[in-house]
Order: C-alpha cells, then structure tokens, then sequence
C-alpha cells in the first residue's frame, strides 16, 4: 500500500509525475518509496536545504548524472535552494572529484537551468585575486583546521595547491557558508568510498565549524537510499572514531 506521507514527498520531487500502477515496477516503486520517502525523510530532523545540499554532493559523489538532473527542479522549486547555491556545489566538486567527473554535472545544470528558463547573473563570486588565493585559502584552510593549516602550503605542490586552489578558488567564494561547504565535502567523500583518511578530516572540521556528530549523522542516514547501506555505514563508522 503506497503511504500517504509517501506520496505527498513524491509530489514535492516529482510534481506532475505520480507513481504509475500499471508500470512493471510498481511494486519496486512503491515499496521503495514508502522508505524512502516515508520512513527515511521523517526519520530525523534534518533541514531541507541541508537535506537538498547533500543530496546533490552525495549524487555527484557517486556520480549520479540523471538523478542529479531530476532532483535540481524539486530543490529549487519545493525546498527553496538558489540557484548560485547549485552552481557553488558544483563548482566545488572540481577539487574533489576531478573536472573529468565534475563536468557532466556542470553540463546538465547549465542544461536544466536552461530548461527552467533561469538566467544567471553573471557577476562573479570570487572574494580574492590570482594574487591573493594563496593567502586567503590558507586563511580559510586555519578557520576549518586550526593553526596547524598555517604553513602546510610549504610541503609539496600538492599541498600548496590545496591551499591556493582547493580552498583559496573554492572555499573562498560567495554563493554558500562555510558550514554548507565542509558539509558538501563530507558528501563527496562519503558518496566516493575509499576516501575514509579524508573523510575524517573532513568530519572533524565539519565539527569544527559547528557541523556537529549528530548532524553529520542525520545527513548520513538521508542518504543510505542514494548511496546505500555499505557507504553509509562506512561513514557512520568513520564519524563514530572521529568524534568519540
């Protein structure tokens, strides 16, 4: 039996487009739903612009370009999330999937924004200059990761790297806090699988900058039906011998 809770959070994901009865995986779809969009959603609290934030990070995580694509019109239009907020998201995955990843996510939001007739400013979001990206990504690298962050830019290209593009071209910029961004992070890691000495850095400057265990576990459990249980649990562990 399709539950009411259900079908209501269908039509806030998928408005105009009911689950069919006569389709040869109804049954699938239903008992699928009533987890996912019963049980799972209203099994925490968790906010819906995080929820949606998280919900993107974690497809591009897993590299889910068709269910990215459908889930951009319910976030804008049902929960609420801005465009630039999108766009911030998925800018930020060049540095933790790479552009051979990211760029089928940049295609299909330029796309579906096309297609919802939204036109983008065009102003610029960047805070710092060629200049001082260095400077301003270790700054933001010290506010997540304490005064140990200060010098690490000096050990390798792949650490100053960090700093000046990582944090200094990402981090940096307008669009999204920086609480959403260490949170959208820990999605990418947690969605990837086999980034776990990542993902508890990332979980502890989650914690650091007010993103609490018990958040990130919430994000967690909303995501076992887009990643499922081995990942989710993967990362229930890793926050579990991170924060104690």
């Amino acid at each position: 039996m399709y539950r009411d809770k259900a079908k209501e959070f269908h039509e806030k994901m998928f408005p105009g487009y009911p689950v069919n009865e006569n389709d040869p995986d109804y049954d699938f779809n239903v008992r699928y739903e009533n987890w996912a969009y019963d049980e799972v959603i209203n099994g925490n609290d968790l906010d819906d612009h995080s929820r949606c934030l998280a919900l993107l990070a974690t497809c591009m995580g897993c590299g889910a370009v068709d269910e990215f694509g459908f889930l951009i019109p319910s976030c804008l239009n049902s929960f609420g999330l801005k465009p630039e907020e999108i766009k911030e998201t998925v800018y930020q995955g060049a540095a933790y999937l790479g552009i051979a990843r990211l760029f089928p996510f940049l295609m299909r939001t330029n796309e579906v924004f096309r297609q919802l007739g939204i036109e983008e400013s065009g102003e610029s979001r960047l805070t710092n200059t060629d200049e001082t990206r260095r400077e301003t990504g270790t700054a933001k690298q010290v506010e997540i990761f304490g005064d140990r962050m200060q010098d690490a830019w000096k050990k390798d290209n792949i650490s100053l790297w960090l700093a000046s593009n990582c944090f200094g071209d990402y981090y940096t910029r307008e669009g999204l806090g920086v609480r959403d961004r260490e949170m959208i992070t820990f999605c990418f890691l947690l969605a990837q699988g086999g980034c776990e000495l990542q993902l508890k850095g990332h979980i502890q400057g989650n914690i650091n900058v007010g993103n609490d265990a018990a958040f990130l576990k919430k994000v967690v459990e909303q995501m076992v039906p887009y990643i499922g249980y081995p990942r989710s649990l993967n990362a229930m562990n890793a926050i579990a011998e991170t924060a104690g």
